[in-house]
């Protein structure tokens, strides 16, 4: 039984992608697990030592599995605003708006980050597990004749994250990253590495920049930040505490908060859904906005004993089931165990008391604002 076992998943690794960094991984000692396709490192050594270490100084995550496409041509723009819900047309050069594409089903196909380069050029970030899904949706809409290409094979991105990355960073590089604003970005050298996109994001809530690269210079711009960044006792970062890191702050993970069924007005992203233009079934979406969704995405906290995981039932006193929980996890920050669930909009109103079905026992928990902190 166990030889077949481990058969199987050797068999399962055989067939996974692997990002220019895999082998320096294994060399560290990461847990490597399947995440979207891809064999990827969810631990170095404690995933809660590695969420620590970016929330109060730094640490750096290899996410070469996200995708990014290049779109180019006259009407790049305009595709952009036909495909995503946010308003593209109000970006400058250098600067990055997160949006996402809506389906024809009154759900999200994913969520994205768009890059304006100039105004006939721009950078796609996406999801990994919906690389070619995104790519296959755009392409389909591109009745524009824009130039698209898609360079996720090619391509590392490394995220540098903590609120001393910049002050690492700062050392491999002439770019004067204090003046890069938040959701800004420019091209530079950095570890002697030329043209590496210098991004002032990142999806942990602590600070930090995310850098791509070519794949052959991942490795080399990898080393140079573990140097400078002893300093400041920098580890390398799971994907573990990336999803810990990220749930504190109340950011949707696609295929947990958000997916092809939920609205963003209904997940609470209607800071990226503006109906200033027409987009992909936008009148579906402005109707619920006007009407008010039926359910939205609230965050809760436990009090009684007991972690929240997806797919559990979100009930009232009564024990009747009025939503469920889409993420959870127990906060190394808080001390306590988090989550974010849809429920009924009459039951979303922070201090509001649910129960979490948590192996057929109702445990108490309490909806509260997000971010958690």
């Amino acid at each position: 039984m166990v030889l077949s076992s481990h058969r199987n998943f050797t068999t399962m690794e055989q067939h996974l992608k692997t990002t220019s960094l895999t082998n320096l991984h294994i060399s560290l000692g990461a847990k490597m697990v399947p995440f979207a396709g891809y064999n990827m490192p969810v631990q170095y050594t404690n995933l809660i030592q590695e969420h620590h270490a970016v929330r109060n100084s730094l640490g750096m995550f290899d996410v070469s599995h996200m995708g990014e496409f290049i779109l180019k041509g006259e009407k790049a723009l305009d595709l952009i605003q036909s495909v995503t819900s946010n308003d593209a047309s109000k970006l400058e050069d250098g600067k990055v708006q997160y949006s996402c594409l809506p389906n024809d089903q009154g759900g999200i196909v994913d969520d994205l980050l768009v890059y304006r380069w100039k105004a006939d050029e721009y950078y796609l970030v996406v999801n990994a597990s919906n690389i070619e899904k995104d790519w296959n949706w755009i392409s389909s809409h591109n009745t524009f004749g824009v130039e698209m290409a898609n360079m996720s094979d090619a391509m590392s991105l490394l995220a540098v994250q903590g609120p001393n990355a910049i002050k690492a960073l700062q050392k491999l590089t002439d770019v004067d990253l204090s003046s890069l604003e938040y959701y800004s970005f420019t091209m530079g050298t950095m570890a002697g590495i030329k043209d590496v996109i210098i991004s002032n994001t990142g999806y942990t809530g602590s600070g930090g920049f995310e850098l791509y690269m070519m794949n052959n210079d991942a490795e080399t711009v990898w080393n140079a930040v573990m140097e400078v960044g002893k300093e400041y006792d920098i580890i390398p970062c799971g994907l573990g505490c990336r999803d810990t890191l990220r749930l504190e702050k109340g950011f949707c993970l696609y295929g947990h908060d958000i997916d092809d069924t939920t609205s963003p007005i209904e997940a609470g992203l209607g800071w990226i859904t503006k109906f200033t233009k027409e987009f992909t079934n936008s009148a579906h979406h402005k109707v619920i906005k006007e009407n008010g969704p039926k359910k939205k995405l609230v965050g809760f906290e436990m009090i009684d004993r007991g972690i929240p995981r997806q797919h559990y039932i979100i009930q009232d006193a009564n024990g009747n089931a009025m939503g469920e929980v889409s993420s959870g996890t127990q906060s190394p920050t808080l001390n306590k165990a988090i989550g974010l669930g849809y429920v009924a909009t009459e039951h979303s109103k922070p201090g509001t008391e649910i129960y979490i079905n948590i192996r057929d026992r109702a445990l108490k928990a309490v909806v509260c604002k997000i971010p958690f902190l």
